[in-house]
């Protein structure tokens, strides 16, 4: 291996505290629990909850339903964070409550786009049997 970006490896308790954070938030998004008045919360998945080792931040994958205007609710959730947060504080009972940082989860995307490479590759390899 050369000289790349690692990727990084989680603890075991990163990993189950994300987790319960994105149980937490997802339930108060389909419950509307954070009231936030610009945005319909029931409609946002979070995908993925990524905690920093010292526990303190949390990167929160999220992803609107239909996926359209993505970055538009990115924004307002980051606005709104502290209502997400105060909803989060009446659920968890953790010595020290994570900063929420909203970011849009392009993951889906990234999946389609090698599914397309993919069947372009299959097509053409189909193609050159035919031909051979």
């Amino acid at each position: 291996m050369g000289k790349g970006k690692k990727s990084p490896t989680y603890s075991q308790r990163q990993l189950r505290v994300g987790e319960l954070i994105k149980q937490n938030i997802g339930e108060i998004f389909i419950r509307n629990e954070a009231k936030i008045l610009a945005l319909n919360t029931s409609l946002v998945t979070v995908t993925e909850v990524k905690m920093t080792p010292d526990l303190k931040s949390a990167r929160v994958y999220v992803i609107p339903l239909g996926g359209k205007e993505a970055k538009r609710i990115v924004s307002i959730l980051t606005e709104f964070s502290h209502l997400v947060r105060r909803a989060l504080s009446k659920k968890l009972d953790m010595k020290f409550l994570p900063r929420l940082a909203f970011v849009e989860d392009n993951s889906f995307e990234y999946a389609e786009k090698i599914e397309r490479l993919i069947n372009i590759n299959k097509k053409n390899d189909a193609e050159k049997n035919r031909n051979n």
